[in-house]
């Protein structure tokens, strides 16, 4: 009993609180961004999301927790994707394209309600410890989902991007994108593992985050002090 509570006493009980704090943030960034997708296949005619029981804010329809763990560990991770029938569209280019982007796009809406959350947590002049917990929370939040939503943005496939663009492509060049695209998930998550996407996403990250800040009067000095 001597021994447990010597372990709890030294235990960096923050670091701990941290990393949950981190993990379900993720899981809320997954999560709607999954769920968006489904929605918008579902509302564009694809039921197929729905069938497969993914029209739901329950993370654990969503997790994939190698992904989680990658995405925590070393900041590149993913979830399951959401099945979608593309020949249950009217326009099946269009109608993946409009449901590639209401993942990225739910990001960033849930980013901005993150911050201004925060700004309401600091105009109302809440100093308390479990306040500035909460603070901190809603800044991982926001810091996660755009940049959850700007590396989705990348036009490489699987990412969502590369739906927007494959609308313009030839059909001989959309083929050979479709038979090829396992492939390059690989090379994707080998370029993001390497680095490459960093600092042009993270320039990117800090502009619209700025941007954000601005609209919501949250201060941007603390996201750059926290995560930057």
């Amino acid at each position: 009993m001597g021994a447990l509570t010597g372990v709890l006493h030294h235990m960096d009980w923050l670091s701990l609180l941290l990393f949950v704090m981190s993990g379900a943030a993720c899981l809320i960034c997954l999560t709607v961004h999954e769920l968006s997708h489904g929605l918008a296949a579902y509302r564009l005619g694809d039921p197929t999301a729905k069938l497969n029981g993914r029209l739901t804010l329950n993370p654990l329809s969503h997790v994939d927790w190698i992904g989680l763990f990658l995405l925590l560990a070393v900041g590149v991770g993913w979830a399951k994707p959401v099945p979608v029938d593309p020949r249950n569209f009217r326009e099946p280019r269009k109608g993946m394209a409009i449901t590639a982007l209401a993942g990225p796009l739910s990001n960033f809406l849930l980013a901005l309600l993150s911050l201004a959350l925060g700004s309401l947590v600091l105009h109302l002049g809440l100093t308390s410890r479990p306040a500035a917990y909460v603070l901190l929370f809603l800044c991982q939040l926001a810091v996660l989902n755009v940049g959850l939503g700007l590396f989705n943005l990348i036009p490489i496939p699987p990412l969502d991007g590369s739906r927007v663009v494959e609308m313009f492509l030839p059909e001989a060049a959309y083929r050979w994108v479709m038979r090829y695209e396992r492939f390059l998930i690989v090379a994707v998550v080998l370029l993001a593992w390497s680095g490459f996407f960093g600092g042009p996403l993270y320039r990117a990250m800090a502009w619209v985050l700025q941007l954000m800040c601005g609209l919501t009067q949250f201060p941007f000095s603390l996201l750059i002090y926290y995560f930057f």
